[in-house]
C-alpha cells in the first residue's frame, strides 16, 4: 500500500503497536479459465436500462483484464457501445445471434443464449 493511500486506510482505527500492518484485502485474481471451459451465459435485459435493450454476456471466470478485452472484442465486432465490468459484459442492443456466432468463432464453445 502506498504511504499516501489515506481511501484505503479509511476504516483503520488508530494503533500504537509498532509492528501494525494494515490489513489490505487484495486477494489473488482469479486465473482465467481456458476458452472452451468458459461457460458464458447470453440474454436480453431492460431492466433499469431507460427501456433500452442490452445483451448481457454473464458467466466469465477471470481477470478483469481479460473481461475488458473480451468486452472490447465483442463491441468491435458488433459496432455497438457497451460496457464490460463487474464480471459481466453489456453490449447495446439484441444482438444476442451475433454474440453467440462472435463467441463460438473465437473458441468459446460452451456459450450459450438464455
Amino acid at each position: 500500500m502506498k504511504s499516501n493511500d489515506w481511501k484505503g486506510r479509511l476504516g483503520v482505527m488508530y494503533s500504537t503497536n509498532p509492528d501494525f500492518q494494515y490489513n489490505t484485502e487484495d486477494g489473488e485474481e482469479e486465473e482465467t479459465l481456458p476458452k472452451e471451459k468458459q461457460q458464458l451465459r447470453i440474454s436480453l435485459d431492460k431492466r433499469n436500462r431507460g427501456g433500452k435493450v442490452v445483451t448481457l454476456i454473464t458467466g466469465f471466470r477471470g481477470t478483469p483484464d481479460d473481461l475488458t478485452s473480451l468486452g472490447k472484442l465483442l463491441k468491435v465486432k458488433c459496432g455497438v457501445g457497451g460496457t464490460a465490468k463487474d464480471g459481466e459484459i453489456v453490449v447495446q442492443g439484441d444482438l444476442r445471434n451475433k454474440v453467440l456466432e462472435i463467441l463460438r468463432k473465437e473458441g468459446y464453445i460452451k456459450s450459450r443464449i438464455i
